[in-house]
């Protein structure tokens, strides 16, 4: 066997290599650029398949930005780093982030256009929450000032174009961030998006009655409806057994949640794309209708501690919901009526006092009729929420801002899903807006 000859000097200089600190050896320059960010107090690595480098970050956020005395949180956000001369996607999340911890996870135009990707966790969810939890500073401005304060803290990483996008909740906190700081970023696809006037808005109740798929899809889901009704006394006591062994707590009897969860499940049918052949033939056994009611209307949407109390809030405060239509079922229903459902149902206690705001919608509405921002938003045909779409905008008057409704698309729209001439040119547009 060979022997290999190692100096003294050289085996003391591999040695001490060996004790340095982790910093010390191994950060990327990356790391060290984040870490000259004042506002960030840890950096994390995590696991990615898409990209060169990946973390999670804890950035200080004011508990209100126009009172920074009151006190501090971290927000979660999570760097995906792809080269520091490319354009940079910011995820405007309206939720919990734990997904974007997934190796896998890419939004569709950061690998599109080969971009790094910031992905902010939504104050006031999961563990971007203020302690004590205070309602009062849950506001959409103050989610748009956490944006404007990562992307400023960031722009000194990333100087080249960025690209605001964010699904459903996420796509309504994209419009309202482009409406409270216009320069921010280059430019802003918010896929399913909707633009709500009232806690209930109103529109959405006649869009499912009268527009959504075709009169005879409707009619099955109301015949559908209407043979849950009829089979309470065999379904209910199946629904509340499940809500027992799933320690769901309600602020209503049981009889009343059964109530709502069949007025739910037109919109949860629709938005989701579930095909009406689904549905089981109105002379099923029990067990069929009840298993394919329970998959499609959950009742854990009415569970007091589930973990939307956040989103609640805001749209009682500011963002909106939409109401339900009880006339076809009145003869067969316990509640009497559904106005103010989401206070009396899942609106945290200590969350009582917010009250309707109007001033955000009529702020972003009017944004977008006076401006032309370099924006695409996307839609889906049938999801109810296209219901309070800003499909009203004549966008003929405007070059940059473009609006594509996927034929029967669902909540599930994205620019991927678009018939091929409608997902070129959307492609097109946000390339072009790159090379500018």
């Amino acid at each position: 066997m060979r022997r290999t000859h190692i100096s003294s000097s050289l085996l003391l200089l591999v040695m001490a290599w060996f004790c340095l600190p982790f910093n010390a050896v191994a950060q990327t320059e990356l790391q060290q650029k984040m870490k000259s960010i004042s506002h960030i107090t840890e950096i994390k690595d995590l696991e990615s398949g898409e990209f060169a480098e990946k973390y999670v970050v804890r950035f200080t956020q004011p508990i209100d930005h126009e009172n920074p005395e009151l006190g501090t949180f971290t927000q979660r956000v999570v760097v995906s780093h792809v080269g520091f001369d490319r354009p940079t996607v910011l995820v405007t999340e309206g939720y919990g982030g734990t997904y974007a911890f997934n190796p896998k996870y890419r939004e569709e135009l950061s690998k599109w256009f080969n971009t790094n990707m910031i992905f902010v966790e939504y104050r006031y969810f999961l563990e971007s929450t203020p302690e004590p939890r205070d309602w009062q500073y849950l506001t959409a401005k103050n989610s748009a000032d956490d944006l404007h304060a990562i992307r400023n803290a960031f722009k000194q990483i990333y100087p080249g174009k960025w690209i605001a996008t964010g699904i459903s909740k996420g796509g309504q906190t994209t419009m309202l961030y482009r409406t409270f700081y216009p320069e921010d970023v280059d430019i802003s696809v918010p896929y399913v998006a909707p633009l709500c006037y009232g806690v209930e808005d109103g529109r959405h109740e006649p869009f499912l009655r009268y527009h959504v798929g075709t009169a005879e899809e409707r009619q099955t889901i109301e015949a559908f409806q209407l043979e849950v009704l009829k089979r309470r006394e065999a379904l209910q006591p199946l629904f509340e057994k499940h809500c027992i062994e799933k320690k769901y707590e309600f602020r209503a009897p049981i009889a009343e949640i059964y109530d709502f969860a069949v007025l739910e499940y037109p919109f949860a049918m629709w938005q989701w794309g579930t095909s009406v052949s689904t549905i089981p033939a109105l002379d099923s056994s029990d067990e069929e209708i009840f298993k394919h009611f329970l998959a499609i209307s959950d009742p854990s949407y009415f569970d007091v501690n589930g973990s939307f109390s956040s989103f609640f809030v805001q749209a009682c405060r500011e963002l909106g919901y939409y109401g339900y239509d009880m006339r076809p079922f009145k003869d067969y229903m316990v509640i009497k009526d559904t106005k103010d459902y989401l206070r009396k149902l899942v609106l945290p206690e200590d969350a009582q006092f917010v009250k309707w705001d109007k001033t955000l919608g009529k702020k972003i509405t009017k944004f977008l009729k006076k401006n032309d921002p370099k924006m695409v938003f996307i839609y889906g045909e049938i999801d109810p929420w296209s219901a309070a779409a800003v499909t009203w905008l004549n966008t003929k008057k405007k070059e940059n801002l473009h609006i594509f409704v996927e034929p029967r698309g669902s909540h599930k729209a994205r620019i991927s899903t678009l018939p091929e001439d409608m997902q070129k040119e959307a492609k097109a547009l946000i390339q072009k807006w790159l090379e500018e």
